[in-house]
């Protein structure tokens, strides 16, 4: 299998170069290992996390895509749906099957035919809309809940958590990483 998934991860990959998807960017770590990639994500519009860039790792098991990767921020950020050391917990990366706490239904979990494009606006997603029933972090939940549209930790998600300066665009456009695709205020 690990042939086969490296082979789909580089599909993966170049497809993400020939096709950038808004909102987030995502390359190898290093040329040399195709199962560790680097996310940058672009906090979603109209979120708290506007304005933020947040770095993460994809780490791909080698049977993948019967598994799924995990997925951690390096960037701090407080969220609902990621715990403390980074972890992200969203349904589309729990293992495939039944939820043994029957909280998800197994078509809400991961399934083979999700790909890195899939996660991404996922976790995109997640960053819109946290899920505060079934939290990473308690106390980003419960702040959460108490407050929704309020301020949010603004100064952990974003001021002290967020990459300090814009990505300069080479950065993005080496041979193993997606450019990087800016939402543009208004439009979409």
């Amino acid at each position: 299998m690990t042939e086969q998934s490296a082979l789909l991860l580089r599909k993966q990959l170049a497809e993400l170069n020939k096709n950038p998807v808004e909102g987030f960017s995502a390359g190898l770590i290093d040329d040399d290992d195709i199962y560790k990639w680097e996310v940058v994500i672009i906090g979603p519009q109209d979120t708290l996390f506007e304005g933020g860039f947040f770095k993460a790792y994809l780490t791909f098991p080698y049977d993948y895509p019967l598994r799924p990767p995990k997925m951690k921020f390096i960037t701090e950020i407080w969220h609902p749906n990621v715990a403390k050391n980074g972890d992200v917990c969203i349904s589309i990366l729990h293992e495939p099957g039944e939820d043994k706490f029957g909280y998800e239904k197994p078509e809400e979990r991961w399934l083979p035919i999700h790909t890195v494009e899939t996660i991404m606006i996922s976790v995109i997603s997640m960053l819109a809309d946290p899920n505060s029933d079934s939290p990473a972090n308690v106390d980003a939940a419960k702040e959460w809940r108490e407050d929704p549209n309020g301020e949010f930790k603004r100064k952990e998600s974003i001021d002290n958590s967020r990459l300090k300066e814009m990505p300069s665009e080479g950065k993005f456009q080496q041979k193993a990483f997606a450019p990087l695709v800016l939402p543009v205020k208004g439009v979409g």
